[in-house]
């Protein structure tokens, strides 16, 4: 009997522990299959891709490079604002809807079917400047597709370990999915897409499957190819990633508009998740255009190529890969607070260097004509972008779980969402703002200074032990 019972519980110990397990590397692979819209599509491929075609355009128009390349950041700062604001918009109710319906996974099916629509449009886009404005709306289809299955993704966070577990879960799932954005990014370079000079990818091949380089239909496949790699990866997250089947419920909207009013009233009785969620919503949006303008300033500044925009990605996403992990085992330790301050103090940092450095020189110091320095320093500011943006997502999101409980995570989540986009037109306008006033990129981004400075002095007054929910 005794034995019997020891082989009947362990038998069950083990079978738990192997399909917690599988949670959590189920739970992973949705940051493996999403991150390249961050990584192909906002930044390093598809974002200055459509800044030179944008460029083009407004240059055949009659403008001055200059002000057909402020014009091209303008348009792409507007279509982000717009996706931004219909997230904020809609992303606390969602989430509190979620909530008191009982069901999650069914959401995250939904907005994969936008993201997966939205990736594949971009082929739209064609050097010549048609379909552009059809190309950043299917791009703010995805982009929108993408934030909401974040949402509802971060919701599971909380069930998957015990509390002082989920720093490290949620940092090895931010360096997981680094690190299949490094290699989403490394076959587009390596096969696919071209220097729109020579036609030829970084090894100097001709685009995979004969796609037509003149047409630039090596690089426009980054939508398409984002899109399968999506739908491919998320089959274990789909597979392995389960919640408790429960009843549907008959009011269900009410009960969320009724949860959210509670959480959102409620906030005045909370002070450290109030504060918390106003020093996110201002470094998160700096953060956001940081990576979102990031590639756009390469190309407008350093007069970078897509690839070698990409290359600098490669480094910068391989950095995040390492300073997720790191940062997770530091979250660990120290808890998610000095994680974040440590993060936003490296980006104050690297912005400001970004601020002296041109072709000519960094702030006072000159070098020669031609000289490689301001692109080594250059990649040197992509690879702390990404360690140290990498390490506050991850941070943060961990803040965010010890300000919530299960039960109220996805409204909560939904929260940290408009937090993260209620104002991101605002770094947008104030970057496009300060490069008009200027007549400068490089002076455009003294914005993101102030924001950063501004999330770091919002961070003194949020608990480094979070504010359990009532």
């Amino acid at each position: 009997m005794a034995v019997e019972w020891l082989q009947r519980n362990i038998g069950e110990q083990i079978m738990a522990s192997a399909s917690a397990k599988r949670r959590i590397w189920g739970w992973w692979c949705f940051d493996w299959a999403s991150q390249p819209y961050s990584t192909l599509l906002l930044t390093f491929i598809f974002g200055p891709y459509f800044a030179q075609v944008a460029r083009d355009h407004y240059t055949t128009q009659g403008m001055d490079t200059a002000a057909a390349g402020a014009a091209a950041q303008s348009l792409w700062g507007a279509g982000l604002a717009i996706c931004s604001f219909a997230v904020a918009l809609l992303a606390p109710f969602l989430g509190a809807l979620a909530d008191a319906a009982g069901r999650r996974l069914v959401w995250i099916w939904a907005f994969s079917g936008l993201y997966v629509l939205g990736a594949c449009g971009l082929w739209a886009l064609m050097p010549t400047g048609d379909g552009l404005l059809l190309a950043l709306g299917f791009f703010g289809l995805g982009f929108i597709g993408m934030e909401f299955a974040t949402i509802f993704t971060n919701a599971l966070l909380p069930a998957l370990g015990p509390r002082d577990e989920i720093g490290a879960i949620s940092g090895s799932g931010f360096a997981f999915g680094y690190l299949g954005g490094v290699l989403a990014l490394a076959l587009m370079l390596l096969f696919f897409a071209e220097n729109a000079q020579t036609g030829r990818t970084l090894i100097g091949l001709s685009p995979a499957f004969g796609l037509d380089a003149t047409l630039r239909e090596g690089t426009r496949a980054v939508g398409p190819f984002t899109a399968l790699w999506y739908a491919v990866f998320m089959v274990p997250f789909f597979l392995w990633v389960q919640e408790p089947k429960t009843p549907r419920q008959t009011g269900a909207l009410r009960a969320a508009l009724s949860r959210l009013w509670a959480l959102i009233t409620g906030l005045r009785r909370r002070p450290s998740l109030a504060q918390f969620l106003v020093a996110s919503l201002v470094y998160r949006d700096a953060l956001n255009a940081l990576y979102g303008f990031g590639g756009i300033y390469a190309v407008g500044v350093l007069g970078w190529s897509v690839v070698e925009v990409g290359s600098f990605g490669v480094i910068g996403a391989l950095a995040a890969a390492a300073a997720s992990w790191m940062g997770g085992r530091a979250d660990r330790r120290f808890g998610p607070k000095p994680v974040i301050i440590v993060a936003i103090v490296a980006l104050i940092a690297v912005c400001c260097i970004i601020l002296g450095l041109d072709r000519r020189g960094l702030f006072t110091l000159t070098w020669p004509a031609g000289s490689a320095l301001p692109d080594q320093i250059f990649y040197l500011c992509g690879a702390l972008i990404g360690g140290a943006g990498g390490a506050l997502q991850s941070a943060s999101r961990t803040m965010m779980v010890r300000h919530t409980s299960l039960a109220s995570a996805t409204e909560a989540f939904g929260l940290y969402a408009l937090s993260g986009r209620v104002t991101s037109f605002l770094a947008p306008a104030l970057i496009t703002a300060a490069t008009m006033a200027s007549g400068s990129q490089r002076w455009g981004m003294v914005p993101l200074v102030v924001l950063f400075l501004g999330g770091l002095a919002l961070m003194a007054r949020v608990s480094p032990e979070g504010e359990a929910a009532p």
